[in-house]
């Protein structure tokens, strides 16, 4: 995330030069006959940029791409150019609509190996006697994290010259700092709304009156189990409110969700039954703090509560390769996952309310942004579940990340 932040901070340092530039040249063109040849050219340039800069810092999406597709073109100076994701062509501006699916054939290698590629009359060979096309350049488009996301196609009515493909590559990597500048926008905004979140759900009020009820009836008739629940409470609130810190290690998780249920069990007696599989070489990765204690109080709160007899909630830990791969299940109640579906996009809008309806949306729908934000989208959490079928949430999180380490 340092890494990130380094680039961004990169990034707006060089539109901030570039702005004040295109105010210097615009002040010059507005004096008549001052602005010269250079200087004008310099300002279409980045007027043009500008243009392209907008719906591509709204993501890489089909209408963003059909807005900035044209603008692309005229910073390359091709005869046609087509803007791909990693399955779709998103727009074409230009000549070369009936070579779509060649182009699209190509960008998707170029998706697949990162490695920009120019080709020549007979990979676009057609049918069409007067068809004019006669080459394409294909460069990646890189997001935030380095992967390529899609790309950049310009088409041209002769062989590609060197000049076209040095104006292709470098216009794919401008268009590529604007698309990983939208998803570190995006990342920002989900890691607010998340944050807001786990203040809201830090400790669930539903906790701390029956941990304090838990606790008071053992006061009279068994003062000193009273007095071990009372210190156990007193640890896992110091750990959950602490002031410093946005990760932690396994194994400090691990020793507050056992303080958790110690008081829990304190509540359900023998209903609570507790199932842990953890591998000790697991124990030092470093994940996001409170991510695994609320999927853990979902378990008990939403699935085990309300179902009549003994419930278990299972806690398995594995190592895998270069990931950490944990689940926590429960044989609980379960739910709908229509339900559960609609909850966390409610959520996600800014919309609903952290009761007892969708508290275990809050709960997810938190740790799912969290995870997303500092590792990724390829690691937010899987829910298994179905009424009267119980719940089981996975999660994946790297060994090893750029600027994560327990305390930071």
């Amino acid at each position: 995330m340092a890494a990130n932040l380094s680039a961004v901070v990169g990034v707006a340092s060089l539109v901030t030069a570039l702005t004040a530039a295109l105010l210097a040249v615009l002040r010059l063109r507005a004096r008549r006959g001052i602005a010269t040849a250079t200087q004008r050219a310099t300002y279409e340039v980045l007027h043009t940029a500008g243009l392209a800069a907008e719906p591509l810092r709204a993501g890489l999406s089909e209408a963003g791409a059909t807005k900035a597709v044209r603008h692309l073109r005229a910073l390359v100076g091709a005869v046609g150019l087509a803007l791909t994701d990693a399955d779709r062509l998103l727009a074409l501006d230009g000549r070369g609509t009936h070579h779509g699916e060649q182009l699209l054939a190509a960008a998707q290698r170029t998706v697949d190996s990162g490695r920009s590629t120019v080709l020549g009359e007979q990979e676009l060979h057609c049918d069409r006697v007067d068809c004019p096309i006669r080459g394409a350049v294909v460069a990646p488009l890189l997001g935030a994290d380095g992967r390529v996301v899609g790309a950049l196609v310009a088409v041209a009515d002769s062989p590609p010259p060197p000049g076209l493909v040095q104006a292709t590559l470098e216009t794919a990597h401008w268009a590529g700092n604007q698309l990983a500048l939208a998803e570190l926008d995006s990342s920002r905004e989900r890691l607010a709304r998340a944050e807001i979140r786990a203040l809201r759900a830090q400790i669930s009020p539903h906790f701390i009156y029956n941990a304090l009820t838990a606790i008071g009836s053992f006061v009279r008739t068994d003062p000193e189990r009273a007095r071990e629940l009372i210190l156990e409470f007193a640890e896992f609130t110091r750990y959950s409110f602490r002031a410093h810190g946005e990760f932690t290690t396994l194994a400090e998780e691990l020793r507050s969700i056992d303080r958790y249920l110690t008081i829990e069990r304190a509540r359900f007696g023998d209903r609570l039954q507790v199932r842990l599989q953890i591998a000790p070489e697991v124990l030092p990765v470093t994940l996001p703090f409170l991510c695994l204690q609320p999927l853990v109080e979902n378990a008990v709160r939403h699935g085990l509560s309300r179902k009549p007899g003994t419930g278990m909630v299972s806690i398995e830990a594995r190592d895998a390769g270069a990931e950490c791969h944990i689940t926590v299940e429960d044989d609980g109640v379960g739910m709908d996952p229509t339900t559960l579906t609609a909850g966390i996009a409610e959520l996600a809008r800014g919309a609903g309310d952290p009761g007892d309806d969708t508290g275990q949306h809050v709960g997810l729908s938190n740790v799912d942004e969290r995870l997303r934000s500092v590792f990724g989208d390829r690691f937010g959490l899987v829910v298994e579940t179905g009424l009267g079928s119980g719940t089981k949430v996975s999660m994946r999180v790297p060994k090893f990340h750029p600027g994560v380490r327990a305390g930071s």
